[in-house]
């Protein structure tokens, strides 16, 4: 085999093989030319090129978020790193697992005016879960920050940066290994199964007859059949999905908005929570957080193995458990107790679904039709991956069929790489994939398509509606050159000559009819990835979502 003669280089390939470490996502560069040519070389991994540092560092997001194991990315020195910040803070508050190994300058040509250099150490201190700053030669101190790395990621499910400092000659490789690292072996954490001190949880559970779980981004399948079923079934609990949560039963309540934007204060006051409990990651409802913050539980409890954010100010109890065994527990000690909670608010959203289905048969074609349209169309057992901004907000709208998991970047909620993650995402998960996008959130990642692993049968389908439709529904938007220029950043681009370029396929549609023929003409092909762009009206848009709320009255 051949290996790069500079013995770090040897020592970080020989580690993450040895740990088990599979899929690296490589930039090029001449810095990381010795990292480059033993992980290229080296039959243990699975290596891929990606120019676009940016989108290198969502496209293994991509593949981290369905692997569930870390993803190692790797660049050259300078400015190349910084590009995978957002990509990496993304990771840090989603909880995924990335290996950021960058190339550096050796410690002493930094700061003196060396070409490609800057400060790399402990760049991403304030979003990641581990920093290794390692010295130019191979050393035991080195090999254990490798292993303490690597050990890192996956214990606590985020991102780490490996920082190695290599100098020239970078491209002389040998025939043989010159160093022999220490692999250290991972001690797996156990989480409790149990609550512990569970009386007075029991307690409050068997008390509360107002109980209101609230469900962010979260794995299809980790919560058992008979936990759902039990919290289905209590009439003193109320469940709330979200489209990102991957949890279905027909009394959860899966679009928060359809219930609550038409309360007003005394509704509020009745859906107030005496206990709230969440679980899963970030919750896209501007409106149940505003809600919550507002009226307060007595309780709140929050279940995650690492993390407890105080996102309402109501914080109570931090769980650190997998949610599954929490309730596993709790309702083996528990009983229903008599309440009219979940038939209060089952009631009025029933009657909110009947509304919603008589306003979309009625609206004109538009981003809320469309989205009907679209998530109506997709293959059972597929894999939706949704952008950012009005895209995700607008899925939250619409009942997406239970064999379906959703994956949405919502940890920072940016816009900038979507597309790559949901490339990445086919990649790593061989499941019919398809990418539901807004046209800014597109054409600012349309770096993602310059990547030569796209699957054929990869669907992209893109909704462009001139602009970031986004801040015509938030307040403050004014029909106004500054706001249609810096806000809403009007445009008149399409992604036809983009696909013509990466060998798209590309179909456009206008209205109804060309939409239904453009769904099933993307679906009857597998030979090559597919983008659909569907235009719709610019100004109209925002007003068909504001009236949507006032019709569910």
């Amino acid at each position: 085999m051949i290996y790069p003669k500079i013995a770090l280089a040897q020592s970080i390939i020989e580690i993450l093989s040895a740990k088990g470490i599979v899929n690296i996502i490589i930039s090029p560069g001449s810095r990381n030319a010795p990292l480059t040519i033993g992980f290229a070389q080296n039959p243990n991994f699975t290596c891929y090129s990606i120019a676009d540092e940016r989108c290198a560092a969502f496209f293994a997001l991509g593949i981290a978020q369905q692997t569930k194991q870390p993803t190692a990315i790797v660049c050259t020195s300078g400015s190349a790193l910084l590009n995978y910040y957002p990509a990496l803070a993304e990771a840090f508050y989603s909880q995924i697992p990335l290996i950021v190994i960058s190339a550096d300058r050796p410690q002493s040509k930094i700061d003196i005016g060396d070409g490609q250099t800057i400060r790399q150490e402990n760049v991403f201190a304030n979003h990641s879960v581990f920093n290794a700053n390692l010295t130019e030669e191979a050393s035991e101190e080195n090999d254990l920050k490798i292993n303490l790395a690597i050990e890192t990621a996956i214990l606590k499910k985020g991102p780490v940066h490996i920082n190695a400092p290599f100098e020239e000659p970078l491209y002389e490789t040998t025939e043989e290994l010159s160093v022999n690292p220490k692999i250290s072996i991972l001690e797996p954490e156990t989480n409790s199964q149990i609550i512990e001190n569970s009386e007075e949880i029991v307690s409050v559970w068997n008390t509360a007859k107002r109980k209101l779980i609230l469900v962010g981004v979260n794995e299809a399948n980790a919560i058992d059949k008979e936990i759902i079923e039990n919290l289905a079934s209590d009439p003193s609990v109320v469940v709330l999905t979200e489209t990102t949560s991957n949890l279905h039963h027909d009394s959860f309540i899966n679009s928060i908005d359809t219930l609550i934007t038409p309360f007003d204060d005394f509704d509020f006051k009745k859906f107030n929570p005496e206990v709230l409990i969440t679980f899963g990651g970030m919750v896209v409802s501007k409106r149940i957080k505003g809600f919550l913050r507002k009226y307060k539980p007595n309780q709140h409890w929050h279940i995650d193995t690492l993390r407890a954010y105080d996102t309402f100010g109501a914080l109570t109890k931090h769980f650190e458990m997998k949610p599954n065994d929490f309730f596993k527990d709790l309702l083996s000690k528990t009983s229903f107790v008599e309440s009219k909670y979940f038939n209060n608010v089952d009631t009025v959203y029933q009657t909110r679904l009947e509304r919603r289905k008589e306003y979309l048969s009625k609206i004109e074609f538009s981003d809320f039709k469309v989205f009907e349209k679209v998530i109506e169309s997709l293959p059972k057992n597929s894999m939706l991956q949704i952008s950012n901004s009005s895209a995700i907000r607008y899925a939250q709208l619409i009942d997406i069929d239970d064999t379906i998991e959703v994956f949405c970047n919502r940890g920072t909620s940016g816009i900038d790489g979507s597309t790559s993650t949901a490339i990445g995402a086919a990649v790593g998960n061989e499941k019919q994939t398809v990418f539901v996008t807004g046209d800014i959130s597109f054409l600012y990642d349309s770096n993602a398509l310059w990547n030569s692993y796209i699957p054929k049968n990869f669907k992209i389908i893109l909704i462009n509606n001139g602009g970031g439709g986004i801040f015509r529904i938030l307040p403050g938007h004014q029909e106004k050159p500054v706001f249609n220029t810096y806000f809403e950043t009007s445009h008149k681009l399409t992604a036809e000559h983009l696909a013509k370029m990466y060998g798209f396929d590309y179909l456009a549609a206008h209205d109804i009819q060309s939409l239904d023929n453009g769904i099933q003409s993307i679906y009857n092909s597998d030979e090559t990835p597919c983008i659909l762009e569907i235009f719709t009206p610019t100004v109209e848009n925002d007003q068909i979502l504001k009236q949507y709320f006032k019709y569910l009255y």
